[in-house]
């Protein structure tokens, strides 16, 4: 997730095409990005009708504020950008209008067939990152809020960012998992949170109504941080695959040194997409090895895996020259590992 301390800005050729990383990293079986290395990060994924779409985090396009970035595919293969659209383009007074830092947006389809977009955003009133929503009758919008207070917040705890909804076909329940933003309050180190006392940084799964947004219970907690993670995890998407239900996130700080290690000794603390996998929704889930990490099909920094709804088309971003580019494969469980399919 990016840091208001650190937004950056794309850079590029002089022909105007976003460069990528350095040329040593890319060989035969490497990644490429979808529309040419756009800086698209913290993307989403949902399937229509219509074909596949994508939203994603806040950016800078040509002078204009982005709040939520958007684009379309009719094949999966083959990505339009929609210049100048923003899916958002108003935000709630309790956004912090100066530098809202509109994060990870996720789109789901409810049972009448309208849309609800949730979000993070900064709230100006704690200086940490809440949850909303906002809903369309169409997947392109554009949404539009209606609370004048933020939808989950855990003020105390940090706040709470990357929400991403899920309807779990077996019972037909539907729920939004969300990080615990822990350290936004921690003591130092990298990302703010490897010196002791390391605050929690929970992945938690809230139930909510049909409508998407009236919540069910209390929220549980499904993951959490431990030593091998680094500072947190975070972006969490969650699946069905093969009788399993299949929770992606990334850990590791993206700012540390770490981060952009191909050193092999270094792969196990290099920024990642990860996973755990749980028979039972609530888990307990076991954490794997990284589906990506820096080195990986010579890609640096992947991060922010979303996955299409019991489906198996999965979006992230990696780091492309002075932005994060969103990448595309098709996975599949074997045995107790996920493995990339198609790319």
């Amino acid at each position: 997730m990016l840091l208001p301390c650190l937004m950056i800005a794309i850079i590029t050729s002089a022909a105007g095409t976003p460069m990528p990383p350095n040329s040593s990293l890319l060989g035969r079986s490497a990644y490429k990005p979808i529309m040419n290395g756009l800086n698209f990060p913290d993307p989403s994924i949902i399937r229509t009708l219509e074909g596949w779409h994508i939203f994603s985090t806040n950016s800078i396009v040509n002078g204009k504020r982005i709040n939520i970035q958007a684009a379309h595919s009719p094949d999966f293969k083959t990505w339009t950008y929609r210049s100048g659209y923003d899916a958002l383009p108003q935000l709630p007074s309790w956004v912090d209008p100066i530098s809202p830092y509109v994060w990870a947006p996720d789109v789901n389809r409810r049972p009448d067939g309208t849309f609800i977009l949730y979000y993070a955003a900064l709230n100006k009133n704690i200086n940490h990152h809440c949850l909303d929503y906002a809903t369309s009758k169409s997947v392109d919008g554009p949404f539009t809020f209606t609370n004048s207070e933020p939808w989950i917040c855990h003020a105390s705890k940090g706040g709470a960012i990357d929400p991403s909804g899920y309807v779990d076909h077996l019972t037909n329940k539907r729920y939004v998992v969300y990080k615990v933003d822990g350290n936004a309050i921690g003591h130092g180190g990298d990302c703010g949170n490897t010196v002791a006392p390391i605050v929690p940084t929970p992945i938690m799964l809230q139930q909510v109504a049909d409508d998407g947004h009236t919540t069910i219970g209390r929220p549980v907690q499904i993951l959490d941080r431990d030593d091998g993670d680094g500072p947190y995890v975070e972006a969490p998407s969650l699946s069905w695959l093969d009788g399993n239900y299949i929770l992606f996130f990334s850990s590791q700080c993206f700012v540390s040194p770490k981060y952009v290690s191909v050193n092999k000794s270094a792969k196990p603390t290099s920024r990642d997409v990860t996973y755990a996998i749980a028979k039972d929704i609530v888990g307990p889930y076991k954490k794997h090895e990284p589906l990506f990490d820096t080195g990986s099909y010579g890609m640096v920094a992947p991060g922010g895996g979303d996955i299409a709804i019991n489906g198996n088309h999965l979006i992230w971003h990696a780091n492309w020259g002075g932005g994060r580019a969103a990448f595309t494969a098709i996975v599949g469980l074997h045995g107790h590992k996920v493995k990339v399919k198609e790319h």
